[in-house]
């Protein structure tokens, strides 16, 4: 299974903490060149999806989904029926090398896995798929952001790129939010416990470089500046959030903290 790593001409280090992490699982990558939103200032210009009406994507985001394409591109052109996808700033478990040295452990009717956790809540289905050496997968069943780290099949290569041709979206939105057509129409698994997350959330050396520019455009929206809801729109929140979660009880799926696995090995 080839392994792709997203990376910026700029950001040496970030390939060199990719290099050590892939060496210490001991699995080959191949590194694509990012495009760097900072030397195509129009991209953020670029027609977008209705999403981002309110606060649109700023250069360096639509830049980042443009990179993911191109890795997606290069999985369509490929023979093998999966690839995986990594940003340049993700921590692997220990036993990482394991799944990623092959495909065989994905469910046949698998079109997205994803790898990592973002370490906020999210809804899997209870039944459970044995993915070997410890890792198990679940269907995914709600929004679980973040394109650090995921397997795709070559048809979900191919649908991702067909559904970003005219129109620019948060990449992690486009794959992992069930408001898109492109994930409601797909078979997505989480991996339980995760095969990797960003390092921000390990050790934070190595700092968002899409978060300065997105803060920028949250404070341009005016989103910054709204006042708290009020009581009554608080509580009807509260209100549906209890009616998805009674309904998630009857439809045998389960609220998870998707977990790291273990980083270093065990003696």
């Amino acid at each position: 299974m080839k392994c792709l790593v997203i990376n910026l001409d700029r950001s040496p280090e970030r390939l060199a903490h990719m290099t050590a992490e892939f060496t210490r699982i001991g699995i080959a990558f191949e590194r694509v060149v990012a495009i760097d939103g900072s030397q195509h200032p129009h991209l953020g210009l670029q027609p977008q999806h209705a999403l981002h009406a309110v606060q649109r994507l700023s250069g360096s985001e639509v830049a980042c989904l443009h990179s993911h394409r191109a890795c997606w591109a290069m999985i369509v052109q490929g023979d093998a029926p999966y690839g995986a996808v990594f940003e340049d700033d993700v921590v692997f478990s220990a036993k990482a090398g394991a799944l990623l040295a092959d495909a065989n452990w994905v469910p046949a009717d698998a079109d997205i896995v994803k790898l990592e956790t973002t370490f906020h809540t999210t809804v899997i289905q209870r039944e459970r798929f044995s993915g070997g050496h410890g890792f198990s997968m679940f269907r995914l069943r709600r929004n679980h952001i973040g394109a650090g780290g995921y397997l795709l099949s070559r048809e979900a290569a191919r649908d991702l790129l067909l559904a970003t041709e005219e129109v620019n979206v948060a990449v992690d939105n486009l794959i992992f939010d069930p408001a898109f057509a492109t994930s409601t129409g797909k078979t997505i698994y989480q991996l339980v416990p995760a095969l990797c997350a960003q390092e921000q959330f390990v050790s934070a050396k190595l700092p968002s470089l899409l978060a300065p520019e997105r803060d920028a455009e949250w404070v341009a929206s005016g989103l910054a500046n709204r006042r708290r809801k009020p009581l009554t729109a608080r509580i009807r929140r509260e209100v549906r959030r209890t009616a998805r979660w009674i309904a998630d009880l009857c439809r045998f799926r389960r609220q998870i903290v998707v977990p790291l696995g273990a980083i270093e090995a065990a003696d």
